[in-house]
């Protein structure tokens, strides 16, 4: 008989999907709080305040055997960059030859290619895959290092999908993935290697969680805020069904192909594959990249790789078919990741009981 799960039972299993949710409901009722002109200051308080303690928190919770351990699984690493930077970009190109023939916007398929081009996320991969119990070490380390890698191969993807030349500010971007990534986790691994704190009178794993959620509900306000975007409701219904359909079939794809080569990757490693993998560039999202779209008209435009999209020029009567696909494919990468977490970690849970001796 099939035990029956109580309201009390669902939220304290699946509390971090409900509170993604809650987020969503509380930009939506007052976006202008959270946004980068509200009184929260989210320029500073998100990118040294919350992704910042969110790596400081990793810093003092990695063992540094798994910090040893992890720089060795080159296997790992060569899996989420090429299925991030390689194979993300071809099979958008064949996704959308078959959305064409459902007559989207061209534009809008020129959008979602953009997407598929850009690097990994950091904070909220690394978040996901250590509620789910996955492989933390290696979620942090194949973020970081797409996010440095985004620099030259995003850039690059963009001008062979797109045609479009790219001018990224590498220094002040290196800098930043340092001071609010690289140095946090240095300062946590140096307080737990010097000192004798660990942290264990503080809920280290529940305040990461609230920080991803702060962030989350930032992003959402300017979510909100972005202008209307002119184009029809079909449009835009086309676009939520294309970029989910999207990100559900690149984590199907991720989690079968990796769940099936045991003999390289162990359940928690395939967690960290899924999330780093599929998901693009979601909380640290200060990669500044300025396109020009070469084309009859030049388009100009400057996205963020939340991506929280401004809209630099209003002028360009593509630039809000561009643009749609990247704000889409934030809340989406949110919400199913929330609901994956949850999944994941039964899925951990029953690999592990089925490698115990009976």
């Amino acid at each position: 008989m099939r035990q029956r799960i109580t309201p009390k039972d669902f939220l304290k299993k699946n509390w971090l999907l409900v509170a993604i949710l809650a987020c969503i409901c509380l930009a939506g009722v007052y976006p202008k709080l959270g946004s980068k002109e509200g009184p929260l200051k989210t320029e500073f308080s998100v990118k040294y305040g919350a992704v910042s303690l969110m790596f400081l928190i990793s810093g003092f919770s990695l063992k540094t055997d798994s910090i040893i351990h992890t720089f060795r699984q080159y296997k790992l690493h060569l899996f989420i960059q090429l299925f991030t930077f390689v194979l993300i970009p071809i099979y958008a190109q064949c996704f959308i030859k078959f959305l064409t023939m459902f007559g989207i916007n061209g534009w809008v398929l020129k959008g979602i290619v953009t997407v598929a081009c850009m690097p990994p996320p950091v904070s909220s991969a690394v978040i996901l895959t250590r509620a789910a119990q996955g492989n933390e070490t290696a979620a942090i380390f194949n973020s970081v290092i797409g996010s440095f890698l985004g620099i030259i191969i995003t850039p690059l993807s963009l001008l062979l999908n797109l045609g479009s030349t790219t001018i990224v500010p590498l220094f002040s971007t290196v800098m930043q993935l340092t001071s609010t990534v690289l140095l946090p986790l240095a300062l946590g691994q140096a307080i737990k290697t010097l000192t004798s704190f660990r942290g264990h009178q503080i809920p280290l794993n529940t305040i990461s969680q609230c920080a991803l959620l702060f962030v989350i509900y930032t992003t959402f306000c300017d979510t909100f805020l972005v202008p209307e975007t002119g184009l029809s409701a079909l449009d835009v219904i086309f676009t939520i069904f294309s970029v989910l359909l999207l990100q559900i079939a690149l984590i199907i794809l991720s989690f079968k192909i990796s769940s099936s080569m045991k003999k390289s990757f162990t359940p928690a490693d395939v967690i960290a594959i899924v999330f780093c993998s599929t998901h693009k560039s979601l909380t640290l999202g200060k990669f500044t990249f300025l396109i020009k779209v070469v084309s009859k008209l030049n388009i100009f435009f400057l996205f963020s790789g939340i991506p929280i999209l401004k809209i630099m020029f209003h002028g360009y009567s593509h630039l809000s078919q561009i643009s749609l696909p990247l704000l889409v494919y934030h809340p989406t990468q949110i919400i199913l990741g929330g609901l994956m977490v949850s999944q994941l970690k039964d899925w951990l849970h029953s690999q592990r009981r089925r490698k115990l001796p009976v």
